[in-house]
């Protein structure tokens, strides 16, 4: 319990500052980032299935609340109903046993997803630093920033940037007793009113009544409602189960995906009631939780109870911290959410990866998160399926009696067993013997077909083995049926055998085997198929009991 309870309190000091910053980043105020931490946090480590997970307002879901707050200006109702869906579709999508998916993204997509992100943040947040007005975009951000520079408030620039530096350079042996963001918060804080300066502040914090409120909207924003709250769903899904995987490795335990879903999903629901910003769960607080020791439920939930005091009785306080330091704390975490260690192993990454990668950050910062990350997983399931069917035509040999001399010794590098290699050297026909491997699927049918049909244009007779294949496709099996017809057109012959239980029964679903004329049964093993091709007879279909 003790340790719950330090790790609790040092994570809330670790989320009173990004809490305020992401807040007015999202265009909703520091309180809105508040109420956030303070219901997103409390729910999803009460309801969730990461036990050390803390939650609250992070760099990925701001970004996508920023866009949204931008879509609806004057609607602040609408934001909050996107973020009161959201909610409810993930714990739909929990209940649905959909949070094992998430964990099937690739790499070069997170990676590129989270450098994505931390552009975007430094982006938008250098106007800030400059004493502007933040962009709703990274390119309307990139766009301004020429004549932003010209116009830039001096003051604002320096304590900024003194700022950012005691956010990077606070030595560790400090930020284990002191976090460097809440330093930098306090120190730029301290030198604004030490020194006078002229600098955008954050301005007056209503402290609210707490009471949850259902937004009023109207049937005509439905529609882009309903479609900003699947893009906010599924990207905190991600997010959250992004760092639940974090939690797992520090802690040596495993989560349930389906449960976070399910406590991140009430956390924003609720979140959104009361005007809260949608949250997730946050890499930083979780691992300054976990490293202060908290390993329960309760140092998550504690956390968002220190949110809620410094809420209710140090709010008036935090008016008249500059935006030029938030800006530069969100600069920190732009920077820590960029994955540099993927980013330099680039050089030695297979080129596949780079472009994807490549691809998805591009989408993320220019077009659209969501875009991005399923642009992604397509390029990246497109190469797999690729380099799967390489795979499975590299594990087919063939073969061929041409290649067989009378006088040679029985090769071990042939294929075909002393008895089989006997039947056909006594055989006055060019017969060839291909064996398949593994998996039989639709990435490698075209191609396999491709690599049989001259064995069966050169040769009287292909025996297609399949003893060795784990399933068949209903594409694979088709395949090899237009083969076979392709044969018959040809006045060849191809013959399947070694088939076992699920491929037959793949087979005759589909009428396979009644295709063609004078075809073995797909079940009968290759030696006997061998010695009744060659003796040009069809026998008999050996019982199930036989395929071994």
């Amino acid at each position: 319990m003790r340790n719950d309870i330090f790790g609790g309190i040092t994570a809330a000091v670790v989320a009173l500052p990004l809490a305020l910053a992401f807040g007015v980043a999202s265009g909703m105020g520091p309180l809105a980032g508040l109420y956030g931490a303070i219901f997103v946090g409390f729910f999803a480590a009460l309801l969730g299935g990461t036990p050390s997970q803390v939650s609250g307002p992070t760099g990925p879901m701001t970004v996508v609340t920023a866009g949204i707050a931008a879509h609806f200006p004057q609607q602040p109702e609408c934001v909050f109903a996107v973020v009161i869906l959201a909610g409810l579709l993930q714990i739909l999508m929990g209940m649905l046993g959909l949070g094992q998916y998430i964990r099937l993204v690739p790499l070069s997509v997170t990676s590129g997803f989270m450098t994505g992100i931390g552009c975007i943040i430094i982006c938008t947040q250098s106007l800030s630093l400059l004493g502007l007005s933040p962009a709703p975009s990274a390119w309307a951000a990139l766009q301004r920033l020429p004549s932003a520079l010209s116009n830039a408030n001096a003051q604002a620039v320096g304590l900024g940037l003194a700022s950012l530096a005691v956010a990077l350079l606070t030595p560790k042996r400090v930020t284990k007793i002191v976090p460097s963001s809440l330093l930098a918060l306090l120190l730029g804080t301290a030198a604004s009113f030490a020194l006078g300066l002229s600098v955008p502040v954050l301005g007056p914090i209503p402290l609210g009544n707490f009471r949850p409120s259902i937004p009023s909207i109207t049937y005509s924003v439905l529609p882009q409602i309903g479609g900003l709250a699947i893009t906010l769903a599924i990207l905190g899904a991600i997010d959250s189960l992004l760092t639940s995987l974090v939690a797992d490795s520090l802690t040596a335990s495993f989560h349930d995906s389906d449960r976070e879903l399910v406590g991140q999903g009430v956390g924003n629901a609720v979140a959104g009631l009361f005007g809260g910003v949608a949250g997730a769960g946050a890499t930083m607080r979780t691992v300054v939780n976990i490293r202060a020791g908290g390993r329960t439920p309760i140092s998550g939930a504690l956390h968002s109870v220190v949110l809620l005091a410094v809420v209710l009785g140090l709010g008036r306080f935090a008016q008249s911290i500059p935006l030029c330091v938030l800006a530069a704390i969100l600069l920190k975490c732009g920077l820590d959410i960029i994955d540099v260690g993927y980013l330099r192993r680039v050089p030695r990454l297979p080129r596949s990866s780079v472009l994807v990668m490549g691809v998805v950050i591009a989408l993320t910062v220019f077009w659209d998160l969501i875009v991005a990350v399923a642009a992604g997983c397509i390029l990246s399931s497109l190469h797999f399926t690729k380099t799967m069917a390489e795979i499975e035509l590299d594990a087919c040999t063939i073969t061929s009696s041409k290649n067989i001399k009378d006088s040679s010794p029985l090769p071990s590098l042939s294929g075909l067993w002393p008895a089989e290699l006997e039947i056909v050297r006594a055989s006055r026909e060019q017969v060839a013997v291909a064996k398949l491997r593994g998996v039989i699927a639709f990435n490698a049918a075209n191609g396999l077909v491709r690599k049989l049909l001259p064995m069966v244009e050169s040769h009287d007779l292909l025996i297609i083995d399949l003893s060795d294949v784990l399933s068949v496709d209903d594409t694979g099996a088709l395949s090899l049926a237009q083969l076979c017809n392709q044969a018959e057109e040809m006045g060849k012959r191809v013959y399947i055998c070694g088939a076992n239980r699920k491929i037959m029964r793949m087979f005759t679903r589909l009428s396979v085997i009644a295709a063609g004329k004078g075809r073995l049964s797909p079940a009968t093993p290759r030696l006997q198929s061998l010695h009744a091709c060659l003796a040009d007879s069809t026998p008999t279909p050996l019982p199930p009991s036989s395929y071994a």
